[in-house]
């Protein structure tokens, strides 16, 4: 990557509500605004959960994701889109694949792909192997990029054995997330071994959880790497916890911080081309 850096906005999440922060975007208008501001801001990318508009809930239907992508576009329709195909709430291959049936202007450009199951403080995301592959599966079959999630070094090697099934194809993109209770931890070395461990062909980004989300952030970008940041992943704005942040607060930390370490951000049209994604503005997913 080079000097250029990815920025991958996560507005939402599974877990933060309007009881914990006010800021979260929960409906389709407050996270099609959130990611408008963020794309004035700069961002090279999206990762988009979806909400029911009567529980808050996590929702897995491609009817609520449709409203997201389609008042997304409107905005930033080069933008790189990646939907949530997460495991946590949902445990059925139908539930869970439903987005990935989006076509024409709706079409997922990337939807998420956790390498293995893992525990959080107090859930189990469960992903099983077959599980695992049939998203692959389908995500090929259907010109959609997985977006490669891991969190530890077993989940990078997952990541090999479905290349050797050629359930998945280079160019990769990696989420690497560091801090969870059960999983590889927000330091140097952890993080020096899951980057050194990546396929051949690979761009990535680093997450914190939590606390560490701004020192994984700033780790990242002092050191080569792209950045995932957002509420999703933490909702606070300083280690003390005193202040709730909001995203475009967030995303502008993120600026300054490439800019004192002279990186510059990656554009959504740079990184469709080194990812051999479609262009975007009505073509979309890799052809």
């Amino acid at each position: 990557m080079k000097n250029e850096f990815i920025l991958n906005f996560t507005p939402t999440g599974m877990i933060p509500t309007k009881e914990m922060t006010p800021h979260v975007p929960i409906s389709v208008s407050e996270i099609v605004e959130d990611v408008h501001k963020a794309s004035e801001i700069g961002i090279t990318m999206v990762h988009l959960h979806a909400r029911d508009a009567v529980t808050e809930e996590p929702t897995y239907k491609k009817e609520v994701y449709a409203q997201i992508v389609e008042g997304v576009r409107k905005y930033a329709p080069e933008l790189v889109v990646c939907l949530s195909l997460s495991g946590r709430n949902f445990g059925e291959l139908d539930q869970r694949s439903d987005p990935l049936l989006l076509d024409g202007n709706l079409k997922p450009d990337m939807g998420s792909l956790t390498l293995s199951s893992l525990n959080f403080n107090k859930t189990a995301s469960v992903n099983a192997p077959d599980m695992i592959a049939d998203l692959a599966r389908i995500m090929k079959e259907r010109g959609i990029v997985p977006e490669l999630e891991a969190f530890d070094i077993g989940m990078i090697n997952y990541a090999k054995y479905l290349e050797r099934k050629k359930l998945i194809e280079p160019p990769y993109y990696f989420n690497l997330l560091f801090g969870n209770i059960a999983c590889s931890q927000a330091n140097l070395l952890h993080a020096g071994v899951m980057i050194n461990d990546l396929p051949d062909n690979s761009l990535w980004s680093v997450a914190g959880i939590g606390n560490e989300q701004f020192k994984m952030n700033s780790l990242s970008l002092a050191f080569g790497g792209g950045v995932r940041v957002g509420l999703e992943d933490n909702i606070w704005y300083d280690t003390a916890r005193t202040k709730l942040a909001t995203n475009s607060e967030l995303l502008k930390r993120v600026h300054v911080i490439a800019e004192a370490n002279e990186r510059v951000l990656m554009t959504p049209k740079r990184f469709r081309k080194l990812m051999n994604l479609a262009e975007g503005n009505g073509a979309y997913g890799r052809p």
